[in-house]
């Protein structure tokens, strides 16, 4: 009984840590939202969240979304069903890109998380991808963003096509994996 008393509050401290693992691991996790419970047995419902991870005291990403719900089930995820925008953060503290997505989710035994319809990521030169799937796995060294669908990407003074692609998180750099057309787009006649 000494035992299980003495080592209770290890197991409670570890479980709790191991829940701050969402979208990737973090040493800070700060949360805002209102939180309730589903109708759904095993569900988690919050409105209004605003996530902020930091990894060594420094802050990484921030995520706001107006609905999320946690599932707790064989494989537990949480979900993200009206929309996701995620802000993310250089060593200086600065926006190096944002994310948007009308869904999201994430399983808990992936690390990996899963966006769709009308994915957009945009650096802070103003180059932007489009498309409708998107995977961000922050194991991926400079290559956190891919997908094996069509994509576009709009930069200053190009259109670019393509199917399948893998970036940095920073969105400075990608790859796309088939090109499919190039525009060559004069900066005055640019579409907005």
């Amino acid at each position: 009984m000494y035992l299980q008393t003495k080592y209770k509050p290890f197991f409670i401290i570890t479980a709790l840590a191991m829940s701050c693992i969402f979208f990737y691991g973090c040493n800070e996790q700060k949360k805002k939202g209102k939180f309730s419970k589903s109708e759904r047995a095993g569900v988690e419902q919050a409105t209004n969240v605003t996530l902020n991870y930091s990894i060594g005291g420094n802050r990484k990403a921030v995520l706001t979304g107006p609905l999320m719900f946690r599932v707790q089930d064989t494989t537990s995820y949480i979900e993200f069903t009206k929309t996701i925008h995620v802000n993310f953060y250089n060593s200086r503290d600065s926006i190096e890109s944002k994310l948007d997505a009308r869904y999201a989710k994430y399983k808990d035994n992936e690390n990996i998380v899963f966006l769709k319809d009308s994915v957009r990521v945009v650096n802070v030169q103003g180059d932007t991808l489009f498309c409708d799937e998107l995977y961000w796995d922050k194991t991926r060294l400079n290559q956190e963003f891919y997908t094996e669908k069509p994509v576009r990407i709009r930069t200053r003074t190009h259109i670019i096509n393509g199917i399948g692609m893998d970036a940095r998180q920073d969105f400075k750099e990608w790859h796309i994996v088939q090109s499919t057309g190039f525009v060559k787009v004069p900066a005055s006649e640019f579409p907005n």
